[in-house]
């Protein structure tokens, strides 16, 4: 029987894409794994790959169309034997389900895993049609088979390796999930409210203007920072740091690097440094999940990449672990791939602190917004040469590079901010502890 396929959440806070191109076309016959079309979500393009076998009969949704919510059906499976015309009647419906739960990142309820339930009692079964063909020869009960598949769909691998009576039901865990926390109100289409679009028109009517459309990308970035400013009790704590011995001994270890093809910038020794901080203040390496904090252990680094249109934050995983070098070249990789939106999901989500550097533009000092559900940012200045009163009371000049620590106070107090903004302070002025 002809199968609906669904527009995919590529990503855990992915509501809707553009089907920016298919691969495919109607007649053709795919195999499982194989591309059917990329998908373009807010943040970059990616590959979605069928789960099942069959041929194209129908395709609904037209390529370049945006703004295609998840689960909207995109085209139509036909199964062995089946032709176009069949695709005339209601095709079959995959699982239906509910929207994508967004990450905490997005100040929502934090997701749980789904309790299993065994499909009994003559209760629909979804499989895709040759895993049903499988499961007929082989004798299986498909109604004890746990599908792999998207929204729990019985797939091919879940039935070829499995046997009769080999496949037991899951229990049903009798204990109610805990209730999630209540999330915040959201106005309608997911935007920000603020004044409506017909009055700031009016308001220059007479005055020549050139609209611009918002985009995937522009559309989230206003929604988040609007909830991040809405939602989250900000505070700053401020403090310079002097550069001089980190310049020196950055050129010291440029210079030994020369032959490696490695140069190490102030941002690699700032990444390093904040990677060291909370493995020193592990009460600071927090993330705000609603109802509950979860403190981390690895010190995964969140970086604000400028571009077009918006930002991307890349993660650099386990950063207190890798060398200099090391986190020099794949910062380099990811920020070459933001720029161009290759970056996989797994790529710019997570981490539990981020650093936003608009020193290279010459921006002194600033204050940054929290990227949920992180605990704090670090927004760093340039460094400038001014006049500093020395150790002996005498004045001397200093590079000295301003520093802002924009804290969630439901998740960091005060004194525990200053410590960890201590900390990355004394790794930046003693530049060598970064090499243990």
């Amino acid at each position: 029987m002809a199968t609906e396929i669904l527009m995919p959440a590529l990503s855990p806070t992915m509501e809707e894409g553009t089907l920016a191109k298919w691969l495919v076309k109607e007649g053709d016959v795919v195999k499982s794994g194989q591309i059917l079309a990329e998908i373009e979500t807010d943040k970059a393009t990616m590959e979605f790959e069928a789960v099942d076998e069959g041929t194209v009969g129908k395709i609904l949704i037209a390529e370049g169309t945006a703004g295609v919510k998840v689960n909207t059906p995109i085209a139509v499976l036909l199964d062995e034997g089946e032709d176009a015309s069949s695709v005339a009647a209601a095709p079959k419906a995959a699982a239906p389900v509910a929207a994508p739960v967004a990450a905490a990142a997005e100040s929502r309820a934090e997701a749980r895993p789904t309790v299993a339930v065994p499909v009994t009692g003559g209760a629909r079964v979804f499989a895709s049609p040759l895993a049903r063909r499988i499961a007929k020869e082989k004798g299986l009960d498909l109604g004890a088979v746990k599908g792999s598949g998207p929204h729990g769909r019985i797939v091919r691998a879940d039935v070829e390796g499995a046997q009769p009576g080999a496949v037991k039901p899951a229990a049903v865990v009798a204990e109610a999930p805990k209730a999630a926390a209540p999330a915040p109100a959201k106005p309608a289409g997911g935007m920000p409210t603020g004044m409506a679009a017909e009055t700031v028109l009016k308001m220059y009517a007479d005055r020549p203007y050139e609209e611009v459309a918002l985009d995937g990308m522009r559309r989230t970035v206003a929604a988040r920072l609007t909830e991040a400013k809405q939602t989250i009790p900000h505070f700053y704590l401020r403090r310079d740091v002097k550069l001089d011995a980190l310049m020196a001994f950055r050129e010291t270890l440029n210079k030994q690097l020369e032959g490696r093809g490695v140069k190490l910038s102030v941002n690699d020794f700032i990444i390093k440094a904040c990677a060291m901080a909370l493995q020193a203040v592990p009460a600071a390496n927090s993330v705000w999940a609603g109802d509950r904090m979860l403190r981390l252990k690895p010190s995964d680094v969140a970086v604000a990449v400028a571009v077009e249109g918006g930002l991307f934050t890349p993660v650099l995983r386990d950063a207190d672990k890798k060398s200099l070098s090391a986190l020099s070249a794949e910062m380099k990789d990811l920020a070459g791939r933001a720029k161009t939106k290759k970056l996989a999901p797994h790529e710019y989500q997570g981490g539990s602190f981020a650093i936003s550097n608009l020193g290279m533009m010459g921006i002194e000092n600033f204050d940054a917004v929290i990227n949920p559900p992180h605990g704090s940012i670090l927004a760093v200045g340039a460094g400038i040469k001014k006049p500093v009163v020395l150790a002996d009371g005498t004045i001397g000049v200093a590079t000295v590079m301003s520093m802002t620590l924009s804290v969630d106070h439901r998740v960091i107090d005060g004194a525990l901010g200053a410590e960890f903004l201590k900390a990355v302070i004394e790794a930046l002025e003693n530049p060598m502890v970064m090499l243990a």
